[in-house]
């Protein structure tokens, strides 16, 4: 019987992972009972060779990701959105336009836009969405209102909110960092750390930029802000203006 692709690309993961590393990864993407990765399942296969697989596996089309989304494994569902990344780029390179038009490159994004807005249940865990969220959603949101993401920061869902402000580093790589620190604001107060580490990532990425406007938005907030979301905003400051940051007082 002829298997379906998505069982071929289980079986071509599957061949890829190790016990070993399923161990590693169960316990490092914290997926014990009332962990945030709670129930993920683990092959045991690396990102580089998740890549390797979804990029022989570029044919597919919505419907088969969406099978691969759905799937209980971590692995199958970071295939599925790394093919997703991987259409994307090869849709705006100059290659592919040569042979279509900006309308239809425009209508293009917006399908895996909306497509993976839909399917964020399957966009769990932190590395799902930072390999993703910048590619599919902050970059089609470049020249548009960018409302949705204020709405996704308002969700109940960390990766909905980790997506909101990790989606603005598109926007960053662009010079453009206003949405950032509104987001950031918004989710100053997340008692979960990794939707701190994600706003003092940000934050660290937009000061890269505008080191300025970083040290204003620092100077006003810092002391509101959790320590690992400080930590990680001001990581590129010399040592003694990190010490500074770090004990400025009410």
């Amino acid at each position: 019987m002829k298997l379906s692709v998505t069982n071929l690309i289980f079986q071509e993961l599957a061949s890829l992972g190790s016990e070993e590393k399923r161990n590693v990864l169960s316990k490092f993407f914290k997926t014990r009972r009332g962990e945030y990765g709670e129930g993920d399942k683990f092959m045991g296969v690396v990102v580089p060779d998740i890549r390797k697989v979804a990029k022989k596996y570029l044919k597919l089309s919505l419907y088969d990701i969406q099978a691969l989304i759905k799937s209980p494994w971590h692995e199958m569902r970071m295939c599925g959105l790394l093919i997703m990344v991987e259409h994307l780029k090869i849709a705006k390179s100059r290659s592919w336009l040569k042979c279509h038009s900006l309308k239809e490159l425009e209508i293009l994004c917006k399908e895996y836009f909306v497509f993976y807005l839909k399917h964020t249940k399957g966009v769990n865990n932190w590395d799902l969405v930072d390999l993703t969220a910048p590619t599919i959603v902050g970059d089609y949101l470049m020249d548009k209102d960018r409302s949705v993401l204020y709405e996704l920061a308002d969700s109940k869902s960390l990766w909905k909110q980790r997506i909101a402000i990790v989606s603005t580093y598109a926007f960053i790589r662009r010079g453009d960092c206003e949405d950032t620190y509104q987001l950031a604001l918004k989710l100053l107060h997340h008692p979960h750390d990794l939707i701190q580490k994600a706003v003092g990532w940000m934050l660290r990425e937009a000061g890269k930029r505008n080191q300025k406007q970083l040290t204003d938005f620092l100077c006003k907030y810092a002391v509101e802000m959790p320590r690992t979301m400080l930590r990680y905003a001001i990581e590129k400051y010399p040592e003694t203006e990190r010490k500074n940051f770090l004990n400025m007082k009410p």
